[in-house]
This record gives C-alpha cells, sequence and structure tokens, in this order.
C-alpha cells in the first residue's frame, strides 16, 4: 500500500496486530439514516441510475431474485450510458447469486469480480470473506450498512437493518477501502477516485475497518475505548452476540456505574438459531449488573449500530468472534450530537417493537433452554480455538453457566 493513497496513514513497520492503515477523522460530511429496504434500496438505485462516472460496490450477501434484479438492470443501464461499473462480490455470501445473473452483467459489459473464490484444496484460506457492504456512485454518494442485495430484506417480513447515506469527504476513504480488496482480486485497474467535496453540513466521521485474519480488531478495540469513558448510554444493535471477554466486562461495568447500556439482540425469528443460544448464555450475567436486554419481535433483527453518547458506529459489523477475527469489516463512524439524536430515536423504535428480558423470568427458563445454551456453547468455544490470536479465559473456557 502506498503512503501517497488519500486517507491512508504511511505504512511503517510496526508490532503485529497494530493497524497502520487507520483513516483519519473528516469534517465536512452528511449522514442520513435509511431505515429498513424501502428507504434504502430506492435510494442506492436511485444513485446508480443518476451515476455519470462510476458505480463501485463491495458486497458480502448477493442473492438472485426480484431485488438483484433490479440492480442488475440499474447497473446494465449505467453502463450504457458511459459509466463503468465494478462490482466485487463475495465468493461465499454470492452463491446463490445464479449464472445467468452473472452472465447478464458480463454481457452488459459490467466488470464482476468475486472475492476469495472457494477452493477445495485449501479449506482454511475459504474461511476468510468479506463482510462488507457498501456502495460507491461518482465519489460523491456511499451507501455502507449491514443489508445486502437478497429477496430476504423486503417484503412485508423482511429483515430489520439500517444502511447510512454518506455525502462528503469520507467518501474518499471508502473508494481507498474498496481499492485495496479490488487490487487483490481483479485484473483491470480500479476507476479512478473522484475529487472529494465537503457537504455543508459539516458533521465528523471516519471508517473504521478491519484486517484479514488477524488480531487488528480496529472496530473492537475502538467500541471498548468508548464503552469504557461512557457517561450517558452505550446501546448495541447486532444481528449475532458471541462477544469477546473484554467487550462484556465494559458493557458490565457502564451499567454498573450507572450508564444506559441495552442490547437489541434478535428474537426467535434469525437465520442462525445455535448462534442466539450461544449468546443467551451470557444474559444472566449481564442482567444481573444492570444491562437492559432486548429481543426484537416479527422478523429478523439484522442490524449492526453502535451508540455510545453522542458517537455512533454504523455497519457490516456484528458483535461476534467470527465476523471481529475473520472477516474483513468496515463501519462509519460518526460524532454530531444531532445525528445521534437521530440514531436514539430510531433505536427507541425499535426497543418498544422488542420484549425487554426479566432477570427473574431468565432465572426460571426451562432446563431444555439451558442445555441448547450450554451446548452451543460449547460450539462456540471449541470454533474459537482456531481463530487467530483469540484467547479464553476463565469461566467462559470452561463454558460455566453464568447463572
Amino acid at each position: 500500500m502506498s503512503g501517497n493513497a488519500p486517507g491512508c496513514v504511511k505504512t511503517q513497520k510496526v508490532n503485529p496486530g497494530v493497524n497502520v492503515n487507520r483513516f483519519p477523522v473528516r469534517a465536512g460530511n452528511s449522514f442520513s439514516l435509511l431505515v429498513n429496504a424501502p428507504e434504502y434500496y430506492p435510494a442506492m438505485l436511485q444513485a446508480i441510475r443518476g451515476a455519470r462516472r462510476y458505480v463501485l460496490m463491495e458486497m458480502y450477501l448477493v442473492e438472485s431474485g426480484y431485488v438483484a434484479d433490479d440492480f442488475i438492470e440499474a447497473f446494465a443501464d449505467a453502463v450504457q450510458r458511459g459509466v463503468t461499473v465494478q462490482l466485487l462480490l463475495d465468493a461465499f455470501g454470492a452463491r446463490a447469486f445464479s449464472d445467468d445473473n452473472r452472465e447478464q452483467l458480463a454481457r452488459a459489459g459490467v466488470q464482476l469480480e468475486f472475492y476469495n473464490p472457494l477452493q477445495l484444496s485449501r479449506p482454511a484460506r475459504n474461511l476468510l470473506r468479506t463482510h462488507r457492504k457498501f456502495l460507491i456512485v461518482d465519489g460523491m454518494r456511499a451507501f455502507v450498512g449491514g443489508a445486502g442485495i437478497a429477496d430476504v430484506f423486503a417484503g412485508q417480513r423482511g429483515w430489520r437493518d439500517t444502511v447510512l447515506e454518506i455525502r462528503g469527504t469520507v467518501v474518499q476513504d471508502w473508494h481507498m477501502l474498496f481499492s485495496r480488496s479490488w487490487r487483490e482480486w481483479a485484473t483491470s485497474p480500479v476507476v479512478h477516485a473522484a475529487a472529494p467535496l465537503s457537504d455543508s453540513k459539516n458533521q465528523r466521521g471516519r471508517v473504521a475497518c478491519t484486517a484479514r485474519g488477524t488480531t487488528n480488531l480496529e472496530i473492537q478495540r475502538i467500541l471498548i475505548n468508548r464503552g469504557r469513558h461512557s457517561r450517558h448510554r452505550v446501546w448495541l444493535a447486532t444481528a449475532y452476540f458471541v462477544p469477546s471477554r473484554k467487550i462484556r466486562r465494559v458493557l458490565r461495568k457502564a451499567a454498573f456505574r450507572g450508564v444506559d447500556t441495552r442490547l437489541l439482540l434478535p428474537g426467535p425469528i434469525t437465520d442462525h438459531a445455535a448462534v442466539r443460544f450461544a449468546s443467551r448464555r451470557f444474559y444472566a450475567r449481564l442482567l444481573r449488573y444492570g444491562v437492559r436486554i432486548y429481543e426484537y419481535s416479527g422478523c429478523f433483527m439484522h442490524s449492526k449500530v453502535v451508540l455510545v453518547d453522542d458517537w455512533c458506529s454504523i455497519g457490516s459489523s456484528n458483535l461476534d468472534r467470527w465476523n471481529l477475527r475473520w472477516n474483513l469489516e468496515a463501519n462509519q463512524e460518526v460524532e454530531d450530537g444531532v445525528f445521534a439524536g437521530e440514531v436514539a430515536d430510531m433505536l427507541q423504535a425499535d426497543f418498544r417493537r422488542s420484549s425487554e428480558i426479566d432477570y427473574r423470568q431468565w432465572r426460571q427458563r426451562s432446563g431444555m433452554q439451558r442445555i441448547k445454551e450450554w451446548m452451543w456453547g460449547k460450539m462456540d468455544i471449541f470454533l474459537a480455538q482456531f481463530m487467530p490470536g483469540d484467547k479464553l479465559e476463565g469461566d467462559e473456557a470452561k463454558n460455566r453457566d453464568e447463572d
């Protein structure tokens, strides 16, 4: 990586695990919340249809269906107008993206590449994925969040998710992030970035990312630091909650200090029931310290949002070991009181649609529930032994019941 790249700190020799590519905090931005598919898909498609120079997308989950059809049509129309379209899809996350759809894009002139194609001869390497989900249009706008291009996010019972629309100077850093991945897997050069334009709203933000398969856990490190210095609130929404010991300790200590500490997690509707059971084994101790836990009702809660006082982080990263250790992840951080108020209002609405877990009732849950928590907790601990840099300690390593 060249030290002359915009938004990139010059590479130098450092100790392993130190992030040498941190992006700076930038002023001159505006950030808009797009809640659920009826808001974010139309906004993304409108941006693509209005593109003049280029469209870039790095995406984990892409599945054939009517949502993908709309995007394929928009990409093809853009190429017809002379717009360069470069798509980097994760090879595992795009398993359900049909050969016909891939050929459609190729015939239209879209540059389509796949991150880390699956290889039977190298099974361990297959674990390394890009879980990022972002779209860039003309260097002017970016869309970042937890939503993929798939029908499961749309419809009457579509997954609950949040996407952030970004305008301003940080878009250049999202372009740089895309460039790093594209150069690794594509033969054609990435399109040249447009000059960054400052937005009059002048909100401050920073791109946070994790590196591939290393101990470079920038997103986790920042969350821990923010949580330790929190004063008023620590609210976390995540689709998968299998956090590190450090994150759980930060949550307990924040609640014990009197900080309003809340978790918004999936309820019975989820795409990975095993992960939900593995996460529920942490509930008792968190509840005992005063952490409030809400389980979302009505559909799968897939959103990834962190709000600490007036700082927030929205993007692709869940609070589970797999995301933080194996995947490429990327979040947009924002520190702005007005925007934090909008995020708080959104989360308050989510809390009202959820069921809050009561500690005394939780202690009375069935034996079968406890067995499932213990069994999937054991599986989580087994898998954690193979994750780079991971270390389990104390009760967690022994999978003791935290009641």
